[in-house]
């Protein structure tokens, strides 16, 4: 910006080059009539105008590598708050309203705007050339100079809320379109191809509406601008031409004087037409500045062992991000080295919670889970993650081939720790008899797979390297009787070498290879222990009872189907 501000000094001092070359011309040249001087001042002013063609280009790559430069400074926060801001609060939008908003700020930074700015405190210069003149030329510049600001301030007041409402109208219909396209399977199926265009078209007339009024007052103000700028430099003609004929000024000032206007006024005409972009600029830079405060960068965390003991929850409560209400209450458990927990409750007693806190996804409101001892906040997250593995609902694979995405896209993975994983997840047939093996690109999301595919091989993931703890949120929602054998298998594997696995469970097979359970009811235990015991005392029928009704008896069911018959099951 220093040497923006440099450069900007020379070439306005160089933009007095054109009035002092009329000036020479008209009262040196023209009533000597010597051409040996005219020669000289338009070589003169040929070196003056060259270097200044030299120092315009410069400025505009410096601006366009300060542009640059601000968007590597910024690009990886940016991209860790797209992906973190999501799970600390409800996003507007795709999501993606950061990049865009980095996108914008660079924009202006590498554009004409920073330049605008950069000449408008050399007005001064010209209007007191101009006073140097006559002072009747000084105060016809000076009233225009003053008409021209009025303009500036005005299109600023005028297009600020309208250049906001424009960002909010298009980041609805961004999200529109983005949640239609995530769900074309639905939209197609059940025919709601109209309505849903029908909805984005509306939204998208809004922010054509938006942005229309906004552009014209920008517009609207830098045209009137463009046009009182002449007008002042006749103005200034006239004037001129009035006090030569008063003879109190001479030719070559009259039209040096309009020159001057004309550099004087240029860089509020420019920067009327870059005010949109500058508002555009500033609202993005606070916006991005909200969200990383929101989403503050990590700091700096003494190196820990890796843990090997016990996972411990310490009342926790959560609420999630945008919610009105927690989904966990008072939550506390430990967990040992060599324990499989089941989670198991009805839909929304808060279990899917459960999983996102122990995989450190959210951060609860109150309380906290510690692995041997330690926050999470004390640990690395880069480090902290190949402690954990976690296998969502809703099985998100990246882009890339199978080893990639089940060796977690690291840099040095190691391809035996890959094959080991898709073996304890029982998906390594499967994926040699993929055309390209483990080479097989999965697709964005995953598409390129069946949804069973797609739920072994991110349990594969879970598994890779061997992490301590292991949090699965039904991971056998899409898997068949093959499948559900190798998730057992996986399960007892990690007991075996003395890891954590917590499973949330809504089919009874889990069960048998966990050693405790956990029941959440609308958010806090119900119970929890060894697995014989939990399921004992769930079965036993209680003298005096409610009701009972679908939602209470969800979790009864996935009990007594994993007991098997007994008295109790059939008097219950």
């Amino acid at each position: 910006m220093l040497g923006i501000a440099l450069v900007s000094a020379v070439v306005n001092l160089l933009a007095l080059t054109g009035p002092l070359f009329m000036l020479q011309v008209y009262d040196r040249v023209l009533a000597s009539r010597s051409l040996p001087t005219l020669a000289g001042l338009a070589l003169l002013a040929g070196g003056l105008y060259a270097f200044q063609a030299l120092l315009d280009i410069l400025r505009a790559r410096i601006l366009v590598r300060l542009g640059e430069r601000f968007e590597e400074a910024f690009a990886r926060r940016v991209h860790e708050v797209v992906v973190r801001l999501p799970l600390v609060a409800r996003m507007a939008g795709d999501g993606l309203q950061p990049l865009r908003d980095l996108d914008n700020v660079r924009g202006f930074l590498a554009g004409q705007g920073p330049a605008a700015f950069c000449d408008l405190p050399w007005i001064p210069l010209y209007l007191g050339i101009c006073f140097v003149f006559h002072v009747w030329l000084g105060v016809t510049a000076l009233a225009g100079a003053l008409i021209l600001a009025g303009l500036t301030l005005l299109t600023g007041l005028l297009s600020r809320r309208l250049a906001q409402e424009a960002v909010v109208r298009g980041m609805t219909r961004n999200a529109l379109l983005d949640a239609a396209r995530r769900n074309a399977e639905v939209v197609r199926a059940m025919g709601l191809e109209v309505r849903m265009a029908e909805r984005w078209e509306e939204a998208n007339r809004a922010y054509l509406a938006a942005d229309r009024q906004a552009a014209d007052i920008a517009g609207g103000l830098g045209g009137l601008s463009r046009t009182l700028r002449l007008v002042l430099q006749s103005a200034m003609l006239a004037v001129g031409a009035w006090l030569v004929i008063a003879q109190e000024a001479t030719a070559g000032v009259m039209i040096a004087s309009s020159i001057m206007m004309g550099r004087a006024m240029a860089p509020v005409d420019l920067a009327i037409g870059n005010w949109k972009g500058f508002l555009t600029a500033r609202q993005s830079w606070t916006r991005l500045r909200e969200a990383f405060t929101l989403v503050p960068p990590a700091g700096p965390v003494t190196q820990l062992p890796p843990p090997q003991r016990e996972c411990r929850v310490e009342a926790v409560s959560v609420m999630p991000p945008g919610g009105q209400a927690p989904t966990l209450l008072d939550v506390g458990f430990l967990v040992q080295a060599g324990s499989a927990v089941a989670v198991i409750g009805a839909s929304g007693s808060g279990k899917s919670t459960l999983a996102r806190i122990l995989a450190g996804v959210w951060r609860p409101q109150r309380g906290t889970v510690r692995l041997d001892g330690a926050t999470f906040d004390q640990w690395d997250r880069t480090r902290l993650g190949a402690h954990i593995g976690y296998l969502p609902q809703d099985v998100a694979l990246f882009d890339g081939t199978i080893a990639e995405n089940i060796a977690r896209f690291a840099a040095d993975a190691d391809p035996a720790a890959a094959i080991a994983a898709a073996q304890a997840a029982g998906v390594h047939d499967l994926i040699l008899r993929l055309p390209d093996g483990y080479e097989t690109r999965v697709g964005e999301g995953g598409s390129a797979l069946s949804a069973g595919q797609r739920q072994r091989v991110g349990l594969a993931r879970a598994l890779y390297g061997d992490p301590f703890l292991i949090v699965l949120d039904e991971p056998n929602a899409n898997l068949d009787a093959e499948g559900e054998a190798a998730l057992g298998k996986a399960l007892a594997a990690v007991r075996a070498r003395h890891g954590i696995a917590v499973v949330i469970a809504h089919r009874p097979s889990v069960l048998n290879a966990v050693d405790q359970v956990l029941m959440l009811e609308a958010g806090r235990i119900k119970a929890f222990g060894p697995r014989d015991e939990v399921l004992a005392k769930m079965l036993k029928k209680p003298a005096f009872a409610p009701a009972p009704t679908a939602r209470s008896l969800a979790p009864l069911r996935v009990v007594a189907e994993a007991a098997g018959p007994s008295r109790e099951v059939a008097d219950g």
